[in-house]
């Protein structure tokens, strides 16, 4: 018998970027938060050797570039396993959409060969195994509202955010991660030869020229990130329940917060432009009633957080009938999200899509 696992998706309540690195990698920050839409991962231990993957979607390589494959490799030369890993991978969530899919998968797979195996590897074993892999994926061994830095595979747990309700749209459309960086850091050309020009301008009385720079831009996400976070939680003012200990209805405040903060997703700064239909899907989220409107990671996709289930639903279905393909869903706790990976059962059932 095969060990199935939930894979959750995420999303990212904002992105920052640094300028590159000498490791050619970018420093990052951003929010990461689980969201009740998943894969299913099956995993099992068969008698023989090597690795073996499948899936029903063309899409997701089978071979040893899959992120199920490096971690399964990684996972029995770090316990001392032998045998044939078998990983089956049901596919529901968007491939390169930027809801982290490939990088749940890979730690599902994890936890599976840890059931499988009837082993427990230790934790900073199994947060080194995610780095190496892939930056999103140490954010899946813990879940819920997590702050991401370095190049966002440094995680660390927050407190997390009430439910809130949330509508989805993945355009048909690709959007390469590794171009948009390019893309970022020519912007980032851009902005420094504008800076130089502004400067000689100055100095010759000229109008100043302006243009996004990099300067600052973690440093400024930090403070709005801790600006944002002092308002969602006034002095306690979320405990377990879910109920403001203080009384009054905040539903709607840490969606205004969000907003009045000015947190927002560098991404779509490069991505926009080069996909203008994705610039129209965030709009049309908003003409919705999405108090914020984003896009998740690199994209392509899209997500506006809405105050209600209610009016989530009923906007994915008037997208829907707009030909946008749109679902409702909604985030999910820290402490959800691991029922649920124990249990493979959702954290409401009514949100199996």
């Amino acid at each position: 018998m095969s060990t199935a696992i939930r894979s959750f998706a995420k999303i990212n309540l904002g992105l920052k970027i640094g300028a590159a690195r000498a490791d050619r990698f970018h420093e990052l920050r951003t929010i990461y938060q689980t969201i009740a839409l998943h894969d299913m991962v099956r995993v099992e231990v068969q008698k023989g050797e090597g690795i073996e993957i499948h899936c029903g979607d063309p899409r997701v390589p089978t071979d040893a570039t899959n992120t199920c494959y490096k971690v399964a490799e990684r996972v029995m030369r770090v316990v001392k396993a032998g045998g044939r890993v078998v990983i089956t991978i049901e596919k529901q969530l968007p491939v390169q959409g930027g809801m982290g899919a490939a990088s749940s998968n890979a730690i599902a797979t994890m936890i599976g060969l840890e059931r499988e195996l009837q082993t427990t590897i230790p934790t900073q074993a199994k947060l080194r195994i995610a780095a190496e892999v892939g930056s999103d994926l140490p954010l899946f061994l813990v879940g819920g509202t997590v702050l991401g830095v370095d190049r966002g595979q440094e995680v660390y747990a927050l407190q997390d955010l009430p439910p809130i309700s949330i509508v989805l749209v993945t355009p048909p459309v690709g959007v390469s991660t590794p171009k948009a960086f390019v893309a970022w850091d020519s912007l980032i050309e851009l902005a420094q030869t504008a800076e130089a020009i502004n400067a000689a301008g100055y100095a010759l009385g000229e109008p100043e020229l302006t243009a996004p720079s990099a300067a600052g831009t973690i440093t400024t996400f930090s403070q709005s990130v801790s600006a944002w976070l002092e308002k969602v939680f006034p002095l306690q003012a979320w405990p377990a329940s879910g109920v403001p200990a203080s009384g009054g209805d905040r539903a709607e405040t840490p969606l205004l917060d969000l907003v009045r903060t000015g947190i927002e997703n560098d991404f779509e700064r490069v991505v926009f432009p080069e996909h203008p239909e994705l610039r129209e899907v965030k709009r049309v989220l908003e003409r919705e009633g999405a108090h914020y409107a984003s896009l998740s990671g690199s994209g392509s996709t899209l997500y506006g957080l809405f105050a209600s289930a209610a009016e989530a639903e009923s906007a994915a279905q008037r997208m829907s009938a707009a030909g946008h393909a749109a679902v409702a869903s909604r985030t999910v706790t820290r402490a959800e999200y691991w029922k649920a990976v124990a249990s493979s059962q959702l954290p409401v059932a009514s949100e199996e899509r």
